[in-house]
C-alpha cells in the first residue's frame, strides 16, 4: 500500500494546496514541518534571518495548519531541527513511498531541498509542485521564463489579456482514519526557539494572529462586513490603523491563503457589490507578488548580488555607524524613524514607509541595499524572498524599475502624513491622543 508525506513550506493551508492533493492520491498518507534553526542563525551581513515577530506569527500559523489538516484525519508531524536531520527518519519509520513539496528554487530553499533528498532512502523520489502562483507558468504566454519581461507592466498587460487565473482547488477529502497520528507532536515551545515572545504593542497596524483561519477572517472582513474593498487603492496608502491597505502580505508570504483564493474573491465581491478602480486594484498587487516570483525564477542568484539584476558597478558603502542609526530609528529624518521604530517594535511597515526607508537607505546615504534587505528579512512579519528582494532591488535603482526613481522622505511626509499622526504616534507616543481609528 503506497504512503506519502506531504512535507509543508511556505504552503500554509489546506484549500488550493496541489501538492497536498497529489500526496492525498496514496492510500496512506501524513504531513511534516519542521522549524528549521537555521532560520534562528545569522544570514547574510551577520544579521539573523527570522526574529521573533515572524516567529510568533508562523507558530499561529502551524497550530492552525495542525488543526486544519486534524479535521481531515491527516497527522502533521512537527519538528524543530532541519530538515535533512528529521524528514528522512520519519520516511523510514513510516515506510513512505514519496514525499511532495511545494517547488521552491531560490538559495536557501533550494540548499535545504537537496539536503533532505541527499539524505532520503533510495528510490524514495521527491516530487515538487508549484503552489503559490496567481498564473501558473504553464499558463503564462511566454515559452520560457527567460521571456519574462525586465518591466512590470509589460508583464501585466499581457497575462491580464492572454493568461487565467485557474480556480482555487478545495480541501482533500475526510480520510478514515489517521494514519501515523499516534505520536503526539506539538508545537515546539518557545524555549527551542531561544528567544523570548514578543509583546503585541498596541499601535501596531497588523494585530492579526497567524494562520488560515486568520486569513479567511481578515478577508471577510475587509471585503463582505465592512466593505473596504471599494475604497482600496484611496487608502493603501495610509500609515495608522487596521483599515488602510488589505494586509494580506503576512498570510500570502507563508502560504496561509493563495493568490488564486484572494484574486476569486475579489471577481465574487465585483459580482455582486461592485467593481471600480479599488478592486481591480488590489488584483493589481497580486500581480506584482506574482511578477517577483517570475523575476526570481528568471534571474537566479543574481536577486542577491551587488548590482542587481542590472548588474551595475555601484561602489555601495558600509557603515555600521548609519546602518545603526537607520535600523534604531535615529537618523536625521523623522519620517524615516517613524517608520523604522514601527518595523523594530512590531514587524510590520507600510508600503509608503517601505518604498522611502529603503532609497533613503541606499540612495540617500549610499549604503549597500542588500543590508537593509536582510534586516528586513529579519524583522518583517510578511517576509518573502522574492518580493523582499525585488522591491529592494527596486527602490534601489539596480533592479526592474525604468525610471530608477527616488523618495524624498520630506514631501512624502507631508503628502502622506501631513497632519503629524504618524510620527507622533511612533516618535512621541505619549502624545497621542487622537482618538479611535476611523
Amino acid at each position: 500500500m503506497k504512503t506519502a508525506l506531504y512535507w509543508f513550506r511556505n504552503d500554509l493551508r489546506i484549500t488550493d494546496n496541489p501538492g497536498l492533493l497529489q500526496a492525498c492520491r496514496a492510500p496512506q498518507v501524513l504531513a511534516a514541518y519542521c522549524f528549521d534553526p537555521r532560520e534562528l542563525e545569522p544570514g547574510d551581513f551577520g544579521i539573523v534571518r527570522q526574529g521573533p515577530y515572524r516567529t510568533a506569527f508562523l507558530r499561529e500559523s502551524v497550530r492552525d495548519l495542525q488543526e486544519a489538516l486534524g479535521s481531515k484525519n491527516i497527522a502533521l508531524h512537527l519538528f524543530f531541527g532541519r530538515p535533512e536531520d528529521c524528514l528522512p527518519g520519519l520516511v523510514r519509520q513510516y515506510g513512505v513511498d514519496e514525499v511532495h513539496l511545494q517547488r521552491e528554487w531560490t538559495r536557501d530553499e533550494c540548499a535545504v531541498r537537496d539536503a533532505v533528498r541527499a539524505q532520503l532512502p533510495a528510490g524514495v523520489p521527491l516530487r515538487e509542485h508549484y503552489g503559490q502562483f496567481l498564473f501558473l507558468p504553464e499558463d503564462l504566454p511566454y515559452e520560457s521564463f527567460e521571456e519574462v519581461p525586465e518591466v512590470f507592466t509589460g508583464f501585466r498587460k499581457k497575462c491580464e489579456k492572454q493568461s487565467r487565473v485557474r480556480e482555487p482547488l478545495g480541501p482533500p477529502e475526510k480520510r478514515a482514519d489517521c494514519f501515523g497520528g499516534e505520536t503526539d507532536s506539538g508545537i515546539p515551545g518557545w524555549e527551542a526557539f531561544g528567544i523570548p515572545a514578543p509583546v503585541r504593542d498596541s499601535r501596531t497596524a497588523f494585530p492579526f494572529r497567524g494562520g488560515a483561519s486568520a486569513a479567511w477572517d481578515r478577508l471577510n472582513d475587509y471585503f463582505w462586513e465592512n466593505r473596504y474593498l471599494s475604497t482600496y487603492k484611496h487608502t493603501r496608502n495610509g500609515l495608522v490603523g487596521t483599515r488602510y491597505s488589505s494586509k494580506f502580505s503576512p498570510w500570502l508570504a507563508n502560504g496561509s491563503i493563495s493568490a488564486r483564493e484572494i484574486y476569486h474573491q475579489v471577481r465574487n465581491y465585483e459580482r455582486e457589490v461592485e467593481r471600480n478602480q479599488d478592486t481591480y486594484w488590489l488584483v493589481f498587487e497580486l500581480i506584482w507578488r506574482d511578477y517577483f516570483k517570475y523575476v526570481s525564477l528568471k534571474h537566479g542568484p543574481k536577486i542577491f548580488y551587488s548590482g542587481g539584476l542590472q548588474e551595475k558597478e555601484v561602489r555601495w558603502e558600509s557603515s555600521q555607524a548609519a546602518f545603526d542609526q537607520w535600523s534604531r530609528g535615529e537618523t536625521g529624518n523623522d519620517f524615516i524613524n517613524a517608520n523604522m521604530l514601527e518595523l523594530a517594535q512590531t514587524g510590520w511597515m507600510s508600503n509608503r514607509g517601505r518604498q522611502n526607508v529603503a532609497s533613503y537607505w541606499s540612495q540617500n546615504l549610499g549604503q549597500d541595499w542588500r543590508v537593509g534587505a536582510a534586516w528586513f528579512q529579519y524583522l518583517l512579519l510578511d517576509y518573502d524572498v522574492h518580493s523582499n528582494w525585488g522591491n529592494w532591488m527596486y527602490n534601489s535603482t539596480v533592479g526592474n524599475d525604468p525610471r530608477n526613481r527616488s523618495f524624498n522622505p520630506d514631501l512624502q511626509a507631508n503628502r502622506y502624513d501631513a497632519s503629524g499622526k504618524f510620527r507622533r504616534l511612533w516618535l512621541q507616543p505619549t502624545l497621542f491622543n487622537d482618538g479611535p481609528e476611523p
